[in-house]
């Protein structure tokens, strides 16, 4: 949990995991580098915490990313628009999205 002051007052804000497939641009995309140069293009106060390869089909595969972000209005708007901007990126898809002390299969 991140505390956040305003005018004096400490607020703890929840954080979030968000759980997002990706899809690849094209079938030559290596996902480990599409997986490194996302944690390094998060915006600011966002992380990507896990990440897997996940069968699509003939091949081919999604990368599967938890993603940690504040609870807080435009921070999952920010963080799909920073996906969608990383080359080798394709299509995004928001599978989940919990409390970070929520376990999710």
């Amino acid at each position: 949990m991140r505390r956040v002051w305003i005018r004096g007052t400490v607020i703890n804000m929840t954080i979030l995991v968000a759980r997002i497939k990706i899809l690849p641009a094209d079938s030559e995309t290596d996902m480990e580098s599409l997986a490194n140069v996302l944690k390094s293009n998060v915006p600011e106060g966002m992380e990507l915490k896990a990440h897997a390869k996940e069968p699509i089909a003939f091949g081919l595969n999604a990368l599967v990313g938890d993603f940690l972000l504040d609870d807080a209005e435009g921070e999952m708007e920010k963080l799909e628009e920073s996906i969608k901007k990383v080359e080798g990126a394709g299509e995004i898809q928001v599978i989940n999205i919990s409390r970070q002390s929520v376990k999710m299969k």
